[in-house]
């Protein structure tokens, strides 16, 4: 399997959504795709570059995928493994974000932020949130670790008090909304309401907070 590789720029390529480059290799040309940050900071045709390789293998096609740094490719790997994220959409999002970005997107679902990837959806980002965040917060621990602190000095106090905060989360969780998705809103709403406000109060400034996100 190539895991890496050092060569040529000889012809970065671009065929929507789709970019890349041909890395020439000890006179072998490999076809490279790049996320878009990737392809960006290209440097010229002719140019020396190192770059750490994803290398997919299935029945009908061999892919190679390129990342500046070891962190975007593991990082990638761990996107991958989640059901429902493919190659092109992990590439999307590590194209789009950089490493401590995502990671704090990730571990604090900002679905928002993450979205504006290609092809990620509302529910994909959720998943993503809900599946990787514990995940990355031990793996990524240097870019995670900011994120990790900021949700918790944000969840504490965000919201009501004790009993009417389990009512509020329950009642929002039975309506279908994530748990991350939930403590998203009470931080947002908290805001506009007193943590001694009615639980009625809090249900109906979350669900209109979360209308909004859906729209």
């Amino acid at each position: 399997m190539i895991g890496w590789l050092q060569g040529t720029v000889s012809e970065p390529w671009r065929i929507a959504p789709r970019s890349g480059v041909l890395l020439i290799c000890g006179g072998v040309g490999y076809e490279v795709q790049l996320g878009r940050r990737q392809w960006e900071a290209l440097p010229a045709p002719g140019c020396q570059i190192t770059l750490h390789i994803h290398h997919s293998v299935r029945e009908d096609a061999w892919t190679l995928f390129g990342f500046q740094r070891r962190e975007e490719r593991e990082l990638f790997r761990e996107l991958v493994g989640v059901s429902g994220v493919g190659p092109q959409m992990a590439l999307g999002l590590v194209g789009e974000l950089e490493v401590a970005e995502l990671v704090r997107a990730i571990v604090h679902a900002d679905l928002r932020r993450l979205v504006q990837a290609p092809g990620v959806g509302k529910r994909t980002a959720e998943r993503l949130s809900v599946d990787l965040r514990g995940r990355l917060q031990e793996r990524f621990s240097a870019a995670a670790g900011d994120a990790a602190m900021l949700l918790d000095a944000e969840e504490e106090g965000a919201g009501p008090d004790g009993a009417a905060r389990h009512e509020v989360q329950t009642t929002l969780e039975a309506l279908g909304y994530e748990t991350l998705e939930v403590h998203r809103a009470l931080r947002a709403v908290a805001a506009e309401l007193t943590p001694e406000a009615a639980v009625d109060d809090w249900i109906g400034a979350a669900l209109r907070w979360l209308s909004r996100q859906a729209a």
